[in-house]
């Protein structure tokens, strides 16, 4: 894959949505005050810290910030023994036909890649962080038009997941003059939540809280606009469907497939892709998901629901190295099937035991 050093950006999308681009952004100063308005006093103070913090670091020279956060991750990966359980579990489901070593290998790389994508992030909030621009191109611009011209009028679901420098891409894409809005699950850490809706918001996103996002998502699909969702999280019981990831059950949100097939929004999956261990990236533009739309819709859910989750199950086959393996992505399971992680016990055992 060769990785040029300047974005394709996607012009005939850029004239069929001239006026997002045209569209007036509130000043630095009124973003942070938006992204702390809320929170408490202790939390809002907190905030303002990491902020500069984030700011001071984000002086560092690349080469050395992206090294640092190589080490960091590898430091994670030997200390935090817990999440290191889940991932080895994880890739025993993925990838059964390697050995321990081999998935060992591919959590650490894992890991690493996780702490080089921290670094990235620092750039994206800190300053001088129109940067990013230069190290971040689409590989199927022209496809990317096509879709984005002829979806003008019912919108557009960018299918994406956390996956290689999963921060970079909905930034990269409304920095370039796009509009893009993005779901987002708020964090408990709030003034770390506020921290990343501040860095979002700053380069043009969009933030829906995920708890009401059903509602805003059609309002948006259905004025045209284009959503990302990341696809790739555990689902609760009261909204899940079960579908197969790598083979085994994963209990996954239908919400998405409702949402596509009430608004005849198309699906387009996309990831932000690093190249080997540079600050330089790719965003993989996938074929577009046929929606199936048939006359019984609870089969259609399921079945759309599964080709989501197939494409992601797909890029991360492909890079297993800058997948996020230590989600408990099968914690919700079935009546009466057994827990997957059981952190002791002999289900566990032989996960890691197997190859």
């Amino acid at each position: 894959m060769t990785i040029g050093t300047s974005n394709k950006t996607p012009t005939q999308a850029e004239r069929a949505r001239p006026e997002e681009s045209s569209r007036p952004q509130p000043s630095l100063q009124q973003q942070r005050n938006q992204a702390a308005e809320n929170l408490p006093l202790g939390s809002r103070l907190l905030f303002y810290v990491m902020l500069v913090a984030l700011h001071v670091v984000s002086l560092v020279p690349d080469f050395i910030l992206l090294r640092i956060g190589a080490i960091g991750g590898l430091v994670a990966f030997w200390l935090d023994r817990r999440h290191v359980k889940i991932g080895l579990t994880n890739l025993a489901i993925a990838f059964p036909e390697l050995s321990l070593a081999e998935r060992q290998k591919i959590l650490r790389a894992s890991y690493a890649n996780l702490g080089r994508s921290v670094a990235d992030q620092i750039r994206l909030g800190g300053f001088f962080h129109r940067r990013i621009l230069k190290r971040v191109c689409y590989d199927r611009p022209d496809y990317l038009s096509g879709i984005l011209e002829r979806q003008k009028e019912r919108g557009l679901v960018v299918l994406t997941a956390h996956f290689g420098a999963f921060e970079l891409g909905p930034p990269v894409h409304t920095m370039n003059g796009f509009q893009l809005s993005l779901v987002h699950h708020t964090q408990g850490f709030l003034a770390a939540d506020a921290l990343l809706t501040f860095i979002r918001e700053r380069a043009g996103i969009e933030v829906i809280r995920k708890h009401s996002a059903a509602r805003a998502v059609l309002k948006l699909l259905n004025s045209g606009k284009t959503v990302a969702v990341p696809f790739d999280q555990n689902a609760k019981r009261s909204e899940a469907i079960f579908v197969p990831l790598f083979g085994e059950v994963a209990a996954t949100s239908s919400a998405l497939a409702r949402l596509v097939m009430i608004s005849g929004s198309a699906v387009l999956p996309a990831f932000v892709v690093r190249d080997g261990s540079s600050n330089r990236h790719v965003i993989e533009i996938k074929d577009e998901i046929p929606i199936q739309r048939t006359a019984d819709f609870e089969a259609d859910v399921e079945e759309n629901t599964r080709r989501f989750v197939k494409a992601v199950e797909d890029i991360m086959r492909l890079h297993p190295e800058q997948s996020l393996w230590t989600h408990r992505r099968y914690r919700t399971r079935p009546r009466g099937m057994a827990s997957v992680y059981q952190e002791t016990g002999k289900r566990h055992r032989d996960f890691l035991a197997q190859g």
